[in-house]
């Protein structure tokens, strides 16, 4: 499966589809507050389990971070 991942191509070797709970751990992003996009579509921490990666998709991880 080929995606674009943070604007990158990235080939995932053995799937068809994956959650985005599971490209998360594939792919070590392990910071406390991210926000995830697939195609445009913000995905909500609530629904990375059920939310399916495809072939061709467009994901953004991006890193919550504030200071003061």
């Amino acid at each position: 499966m080929k995606i674009t991942l943070n604007n990158r191509p990235e080939t995932i070797e053995g799937k068809d589809a994956l959650s985005v709970r599971e490209l998360l751990d594939l792919k070590n992003f392990t910071f406390k507050f991210l926000v995830v996009r697939i195609n445009g579509q913000t995905i909500k921490p609530g629904d990375y389990e059920k939310s399916m990666i495809h072939d061709g998709d467009d994901v953004k991880v991006i890193h919550l971070i504030s200071g003061g």
